[in-house]
């Protein structure tokens, strides 16, 4: 898939760049208990990006993200003055989840998520590589230097000293259905069961990992009593068909031994 979304990210990394600024990118993964989910990208500009970039929300192309599948929320004005995108993608496999993620571009890199089954037991797998090697350069995908005949304002960027460590922030997070295996995670989830890593913009690399198990039921707790009621209601209901037609064939029976015993001859 072509990393559509990474030149969204470029256009704005490169305008916080310039303008000394900040911007706040978020990606939600939150995988469902049947393996479906949705990606969610957020994109958070300073109220100084909107003060040095007016016609930021009009430079903004989106056809070729729409044109992935992507919904495209934005860009909007937030409370404190600054621009907020959202752009979001569900998926139906590991595989397409997976695609959609490594459609991100760095600092999102070998990305996946894993789900398999064994007998009655389902586990979901995330891993992958958090790092930005080449600085904002790392955002320009082949096509976009090509276009431009180099890193866009490659020379205006190296001029102000701003690295991505110093004017953005990346943050992934990811709810994922069953019980959090410690062993195979390596961060703690929050209150509400979320999973959440600081993505390093500074060259270093971080391991995207987390494991969680699905045993049979797990996210459909309320099937359970639903299912014993709808089966005792089942047996009380045979039961009680069972001794009505009992009963009536009886009735039955007795009514024509009366009905025969009249009309026998004296």
């Amino acid at each position: 898939m072509t990393p559509v979304v990474r030149r969204i990210l470029a256009l704005l990394a490169c305008a916080v760049a310039l303008t000394a600024c900040q911007v706040d990118v978020t990606v939600d993964v939150v995988v469902e208990p049947d393996g479906t989910g949705l990606i969610t990208v957020s994109v958070v500009a300073d109220a100084e990006v909107r003060a040095q970039v007016p016609t930021l929300a009009d430079d903004l192309v989106f056809d070729d993200v729409i044109a992935a599948g992507w919904s495209i929320d934005g860009p909007n004005p937030t409370d404190a003055g600054g621009l907020e995108l959202q752009m979001s993608h569900p998926f139906r496999s590991q595989g397409e989840a997976t695609n959609l993620l490594q459609s991100l571009g760095p600092p999102f890199t070998s990305m996946e998520l894993g789900r398999g089954t064994n007998g009655d037991i389902t586990t979901n797998r995330l891993s992958g590589r958090l790092v930005l090697v080449d600085g904002f350069g790392s955002f320009a995908d082949d096509d976009l230097v090509a276009a431009v005949g180099g890193q866009p304002f490659a020379t205006q960027i190296a001029a102000t000293d701003a690295t991505p460590a110093t004017s953005m922030s990346v943050t992934i997070r990811a709810l994922l259905p069953g019980v959090i295996n410690e062993d195979a995670t390596n961060v703690e989830p929050n209150a509400g069961g979320v999973l959440e890593w600081a993505v390093p913009l500074d060259g270093t690399v971080l391991q995207w990992q987390a494991e969680t198990t699905q045993r049979p039921g797990e996210g459909h707790r309320w099937a359970r009593p639903v299912s014993i009621a709808a089966l005792v209601a089942l047996i009380a209901w045979v039961t009680f068909m069972t001794l009505f037609i009992g009963y009536v064939a009886i009735a039955r029976w007795r009514r024509a031994r009366r009905y025969r015993r009249r009309n026998l001859p004296a």
